[in-house]
């Protein structure tokens, strides 16, 4: 299993080159883990950017792949990893669902970037 990080999903939609190297590490929907987190900040920013229409599109196709639920053990990790990383709340609930699930997250966010269990992508210039 493989959770994608919303900085992530956002560089492949937009089709940037980072988008296009981040492809390639894009696993099957089969092991493609998506924290309920990541649908609401991908809904959020997919309405703002590019309409409802592929708001809901996206939002579908996260459906066909491995939806993780934020229960309470994922959010009281998530409370000790944003402590012990000084991570947002939204990025210490996308790493507890790996750690959870024993994956690595998929990321070029910068916050991500030292920890372990985590495949970051450097954004050009970033």
């Amino acid at each position: 299993m493989r959770p994608v990080d919303t900085s992530a999903w956002i560089e492949f939609l937009i089709g940037s080159p980072l988008g296009a190297t981040l492809a390639s590490e894009l696993p099957d929907r089969t092991q493609w883990l998506v924290p309920t987190m990541v649908q609401l900040e991908l809904a959020k920013w997919l309405t703002r950017e590019a309409g409802e229409d592929k708001a809901d599109r996206v939002i579908a196709f996260t459906e066909t792949c491995v939806v993780a639920d934020l229960d309470t053990a994922t959010a009281l990790s998530a409370a000790e990893l944003c402590a012990r990383h000084r991570l947002a709340t939204a990025d210490a609930i996308v790493y507890a669902t790996a750690l959870a699930h024993g994956a690595d997250v998929l990321t070029c966010d910068r916050h991500f970037e030292n920890l372990p269990y985590v495949r970051f992508v450097a954004k050009l210039g970033g």
